[in-house]
């Protein structure tokens, strides 16, 4: 019987902002990790202004952050997997999340991503182009369905679902 191929990751990295993409994505990671027993590291990340000192207090960012991390530690717990929560402060989510990929060295970086088109054509966003460009490790996104099922792929051409 072959091996697992998943059984080698021990070390997730999951950024998460609050939205279901991003829970997906620990549902997931939390899932490949329960395999090895391994630990899924929860990043949210909160980008401060340039004109701002990047240890600003931003207390309701924070605050808005740790509920995040609460409910991704929650999540971590139903599913009986070890997750490391941690909020950040940096001038861009993107380096912060490929940083501690490295510090922690982390075996993949798992990133939830919505379906989007805006002005009609499909975008993947700065966070996940970012990561997919610069991370030294294997890079797992998760794109979701668009709402209602239906993907466009050219100007009056629906495909449902």
């Amino acid at each position: 019987m072959p091996s697992d191929p998943t059984s080698r990751l021990k070390s997730l990295i999951v950024p998460i902002d609050g939205s279901e993409a991003s829970f997906n994505a620990l549902e997931v990671a939390c899932d490949l990790v329960r395999r090895s027993k391994g630990v899924v590291h929860v990043l949210h990340v909160i980008e401060v202004p340039r004109t701002l000192a990047i240890d600003a207090d931003l207390a309701p960012a924070a605050q808005r952050g740790e509920s995040i991390l609460e409910r991704a530690e929650h999540v971590g717990a139903s599913m009986k997997v070890r997750v490391q929560a941690e909020l950040l402060q940096a001038r861009q989510a993107g380096h912060a999340v490929v940083d501690e990929a490295v510090e922690r060295n982390a075996d993949a970086i798992v990133v939830g991503v919505h379906y989007q088109r805006p002005r009609g054509r499909f975008a993947l966003g700065r966070l996940p182009s970012y990561i997919l460009e610069h991370a030294p490790t294997e890079v797992w996104l998760i794109r979701y369905p668009p709402p209602d099922g239906l993907i466009t792929t050219r100007p009056g051409t629906v495909w449902a679902r």
